[in-house]
């Protein structure tokens, strides 16, 4: 899978649980906070998963 699809992915999912956080009515300092977090995580596996393996001689 390409980086990009994960990057749409990930923007859709940061999205939906930042509209979920609104709908409770959770502090907008903790839906920013939390949607960093998810973003973080989110880049740090999208990255993990396309990058191209290193060849050991």
């Amino acid at each position: 899978m390409s980086f990009a699809i994960f990057l749409i992915g990930l923007v859709l999912l940061v999205a939906g649980v930042a509209w979920g956080m609104v709908a409770v009515g959770i502090a907008p300092l903790y839906i920013g906070i939390t949607c960093l977090i998810v973003l973080g995580i989110g880049i740090m596996s999208a990255v993990s998963r396309t990058r191209t393996k290193d060849v050991s001689s």
